[in-house]
């Protein structure tokens, strides 16, 4: 079961810089992230969400991949295979975007947008969902950046040994609790 994790940060850049280093954690494995989501509020009150997942085109990049498959299919049976195969692509792209922008996987937009709007402008948040994650390891990443814990689904302990890690200055660094 994944992990909901939200951090909020005084600058609008932090959850950027702190989803890019997920990201890279992740390439080494350290942490295996299902979906995130970096909210900014504006100086002028305004949310604004970025996905880390294109749903649409990700939608549209496997319906193009079936349509195409289907399509020359069907065109050979039909002997147009290079028609079925252009038919088919364009057929099955379009209905993959349109139903990857219906769905909405992981992290909830509303959820999302209710926790940013109580920020304070001109700062962020970012969500993750955590699959599962080498915790020592990345506490030990994450202390570099300095935020606050907002949302968790975490236990009272987990929770508190990242707020640790997040409450840590560059200047007087304590070690990270690993229990």
């Amino acid at each position: 079961m994944s992990e909901l994790v939200v951090i909020g940060f005084d600058s609008q850049q932090e959850a950027d810089r702190v989803l890019t280093e997920l990201r890279r954690l992740q390439t080494e494995y350290l942490i295996d992230l299902e979906d995130a989501v970096v909210a900014i509020r504006q100086p002028d009150g305004k949310v604004q969400l970025k996905q880390s997942v294109n749903l649409t085109g990700m939608g549209a990049a496997s319906g193009g991949a079936s349509g195409v498959f289907w399509g020359t299919l069907l065109g050979l049976l039909f002997l147009a295979p290079l028609a079925g195969l252009v038919i088919g692509g364009l057929a099955g792209a379009g209905a993959g975007a349109i139903s990857g922008s219906m769905i909405d996987y992981g992290i909830d937009d509303a959820f999302a947008k209710s926790v940013a709007e109580t920020l304070k402008p001109d700062s962020s948040a970012l969500f993750v969902l955590v699959r599962k994650a080498q915790p020592e390891k990345v506490l030990t990443e994450l202390s570099r950046f300095r935020g606050r814990v907002l949302r968790s689904s975490l236990s009272p302990q987990q929770e508190a040994k990242l707020q640790a890690a997040l409450s840590e200055t560059s200047a007087g660094r304590q070690n990270v609790p690993t229990h």
